[in-house]
């Protein structure tokens, strides 16, 4: 076996190995677990960009733990979507580590940096694993990590949001094991691709069971993905979050649309029974719903930071609407955006953060303050990502919505999804630019003193976290630059993942019906 062949698992062990380095590092020098740190995300990304060329040739990497075949053993499993997921988590991971290192914010504690790797760890196990079970496991090592993250910097705000944080998430970890219960009862496995050539011999008296546990499921993911009306937790941890922390959560809610994604047709497509496709009529009213309610809550926000939590909530429910039609045609457009959101997303939280540190006792609220360092740098950062946010040329935005809008038109009921998708962009455009017009436009009338209180001194102030933001920017111009490219690759990772045949002889070997 060549060292090629032991890439799968190396997303997971670096950052686990990285973790307790940097803890017993970060008190007596922080630099070196820094170092560590900062080595362990480009690793990754070099891992997950090698694992994106190889599963571009339509390879199913297959990496059996102990040698353990599936479906007896743990297997991870990367292929396309797997190595679309683990780029993008590799490449916002060191966007949000700039940060924190650039603006301080790591050293507000000891253990950002370990809580940081295992909040990778997490991810990337999850985006890799070949079973529900491994799922749920994977799905924990993020949250608790995330926990800690959340508290990161401490006060009152943030450990109000966490308790709400963590009770929501338990009784989404509490309703998945019930499901897994469930299904392992039914089918008598728990590897994804093996449930999905069990399912359909499930006897017909427990089909009821059987589409009640595929609902669970789907429910779980929609908690993750924080679908409306089950969203209520997202605004108010995202809000108090530290921003570079916040940043990194912008992947989270699409890890909940990513199992979606990789678990119904593998699972519940064709010849499921009664649970096949069982979250479909649901999803998509909630998708719609879910869109409305995101991009209204960018309109009425009372910060920029709260403007980009509503925005993560709409962007998912605009998301949801392409993952709904389960084509090939709409998964692949879905997959597109769902890059470009989490990216532009991450930058709206990085921004907010920088507008933050220059208003001084003006914070990132939505209201006219005084003049500020870098006032127009800013303004024109906020403005792009603004545009990349609600969809506008020549961003990705733009080519993500228009390759949902196009997609879409071979369902049924497209002309609900036009409707919603233009109407809250309009809607997500004039919230923007309120927001923008307030905070770089205009100039509150204030005394003499108390403005040169809050003004500082602009020539002195530090531009190190502009750099952060900057590159997010680029990513999202890079991105429409290669459209051509990522849309033919977001087109046949969809093809793929709805190909479970395919999938499950790569899994199980051969044999596999």
């Amino acid at each position: 076996m060549s060292v090629l062949d032991h890439l799968p698992v190396m997303p997971v062990v670096i950052p686990a190995l990285a973790a307790p380095l940097t803890l017993l590092l970060m008190r007596r020098h922080p630099g070196w677990a820094i170092a560590i740190a900062g080595v362990s995300c480009l690793a990754m990304l070099a891992i997950a960009l090698t694992l994106l060329g190889r599963a571009g040739e339509g390879i199913v990497h297959v990496y059996e733990l102990g040698d353990w075949s599936a479906p007896f053993g743990i297997v991870l499993v990367a292929d396309r979507l797997s190595a679309i997921m683990l780029v993008l988590a590799a490449s916002l991971a060191l966007i949000a580590l700039l940060h924190a290192v650039l603006t301080g914010v790591d050293r507000k504690g000891w253990h950002f940096h370990p809580l940081f790797q295992f909040q990778l760890m997490g991810l990337n196990g999850a985006f890799l694993t070949g079973d529900l079970f491994n799922l749920f496991v994977f799905f924990e090592v993020l949250l608790i990590a995330s926990y800690g993250l959340l508290l990161h910097g401490q006060g009152p705000a943030r450990l109000k949001a966490g308790v709400q944080y963590v009770v929501v998430n338990l009784v989404g970890s509490s309703l998945f094991l019930v499901a897994l219960g469930l299904l392992y009862a039914l089918t008598g496995t728990l590897n994804m691709a093996d449930m999905g050539m069990r399912i359909a011999d499930v006897a017909p008296a427990d089909q009821g069971l059987l589409r009640i546990a595929a609902l669970l499921l789907a429910s779980v993911f929609a908690i993750k993905a924080a679908v409306v009306p089950l969203h209520l937790w997202l605004p108010r941890t995202y809000d108090v979050a530290t921003p570079a922390v916040a940043g990194l959560f912008a992947i989270m809610t699409k890890v909940g649309v990513y199992s979606l994604i990789r678990v119904v047709p593998q699972v519940f497509g064709e010849g499921a029974g009664a649970a096949a496709w069982a979250p479909e009529p649901f999803l998509w009213p909630a998708a719609l719903v879910t869109t409305a309610v995101g991009f209204a809550g960018v309109f009425v926000a009372r910060t920029l930071s709260e403007q980009a939590a509503y925005a993560i909530i709409g962007s998912t429910g605009t998301l949801l609407i392409a993952v709904a039609g389960w084509q090939p045609e709409t998964l692949g457009a879905a997959l597109y955006y769902l890059v470009h959101s989490t990216i532009a997303g991450a930058a709206l939280f990085l921004v907010s953060d920088v507008v933050a540190r220059r208003r001084a006792g003006f914070s990132d609220n939505i209201s006219s303050g005084t003049d500020f360092a870098d006032r127009q740098v800013v303004g024109l950062m906020f403005m792009a990502v603004a545009i990349a946010v609600t969809g506008l040329p020549p961003l990705s935005g733009f080519i993500g919505k228009l390759l949902i809008l196009k997609s879409v038109t071979v369902l049924p009921d497209w002309g609900w999804a036009w409707g919603v998708i233009l109407v809250t962009t309009l809607i997500g455009v004039i919230g923007f630019a309120r927001a923008g017009s307030a905070v770089f436009w205009k100039v509150a009338e204030s005394d003499g003193e108390g403005e040169a209180e809050c003004r500082g001194t602009p020539e002195s102030a530090p531009r190190a976290d502009l750099a952060a933001p900057i590159i997010a920017l680029a990513l999202l111009a890079a991105l429409s630059a290669g459209a051509g490219w990522a849309t033919a690759y977001g087109d046949n990772a969809a093809a793929q993942v709805l190909d479970r045949a395919t999938n499950a002889r790569a899994v199980l070997g051969e044999g596999a019906p």
